[in-house]
């Protein structure tokens, strides 16, 4: 285990949260569960057939399972999910149908309190995991989208915070615009202080350094930069930076000396998906990196989507995360 997810497990551990874990039938979600409960990291709620996973070969004493098909909460949530979305023209029969979803049972727990967050994503899209979310739980307080990030641990690099990075976005936003990526960034920048705990320095990627190529994907990198600069103030976030420059002191000094960010990011926003999902991996196996994620940000509470080929140890440490990201909510 990694220093970064010892210390997500740590913190996790010193003020358990109830996480949701709505893939019940997929033997990874199972293991992972024995795993989180052996090691006390949270208190879990399982989704699907519960007399199926019970007679699981995994010890899951002290889980609560959950079958939404025949829970008693089933009315009482239908009923809840009906009053959330009547304005939008959903029925109580849409509702009782849909609260029989593991997916939409999970959110409406959350919703109500029942628990502080979810995992999923093993054996759904990613689409399918963040509708309820968005439906039900919608975007946090002040933010305007939701967005995605990973948090990137390279052995024996000298940048970043110790060679922690986050990476964002990699996951959802494919091409956002001069205002999205501005709101990724400054999202970006809480995540980092709340997983890491350190200051964050934000550098807004680009083929172009400070105007040094003058073309349409430059000019929305630099757009963005402003803006986000604007949303937030006290936040170092700069660019356009190219990648060299954001990271490596002697490149900086020599591009942009005045720069409170390049030569020390340790967050980095790509201006796309195509960049940012082509640079994580990148990093991941070329470099041997640790990759945790993607971690959703921006929902009003944490329900973080797997990729469906995740193994039990990607789980286990999404649900710690997941569990630190409730805490700094709660």
């Amino acid at each position: 285990m990694s220093t970064f997810l010892d210390e997500m497990v740590s913190r996790a551990k010193s003020h358990k949260q109830t996480i949701v874990l709505a893939e019940g039938n997929d033997e990874r979600t199972l293991k992972a569960a024995e795993q989180l409960l052996n090691q006390n990291v949270a208190d879990l709620i399982i989704l699907g057939n519960a007399d199926e996973i019970a007679n699981s070969k995994y010890n899951l004493t002290g889980a609560n399972l959950i079958d939404p098909q025949t829970s008693q909460l089933r009315e009482e949530l239908a009923n809840e999910l009906f009053e959330l979305r009547k304005h939008k023209g959903m029925t109580i029969e849409e509702a009782q149908t849909l609260i029989c979803d593991v997916l939409y049972f999970g959110v409406m727990l959350v919703k109500t309190n029942r628990a502080n967050g979810m995992v999923a994503g093993a054996c759904h899209s990613t689409g399918d995991v963040l509708r309820p979310s968005l439906q039900i739980l919608k975007t946090a307080p002040g933010t305007k989208l939701v967005s995605s990030f990973f948090v990137m641990v390279v052995p024996d690099c000298n940048y970043g915070n110790n060679g922690t990075f986050v990476f964002a976005d990699c996951g959802l936003e494919v091409q956002p615009d001069s205002e999205r990526l501005a709101h990724i960034a400054v999202n970006s920048a809480k995540s980092f202080r709340t997983l890491i705990g350190a200051k964050p320095y934000v550098a807004m990627l680009s083929h172009s350094t400070y105007g040094s190529a003058k073309n349409d994907d430059a000019t929305k990198v630099v757009e963005a930069t402003r803006i986000a600069k604007e949303l937030a103030p006290d936040e170092a976030i700069d660019g356009e930076l190219q990648l060299d420059a954001a990271l490596c002191p002697d490149v900086a000094s020599a591009k942009c000396p005045a720069s409170q960010v390049a030569g020390k990011a340790n967050v980095l926003v790509f201006p796309d998906l195509d960049a940012g999902n082509i640079g994580y991996k990148l990093v991941q196996r070329l470099a041997k990196a640790e990759a945790y994620g993607p971690i959703t940000q921006g929902i009003a509470a944490p329900v973080n989507d797997l990729s469906r080929g995740c193994s039990a140890e990607d789980i286990f440490g999404v649900a710690a995360i997941t569990c630190v990201q409730a805490q700094n909510i709660n």
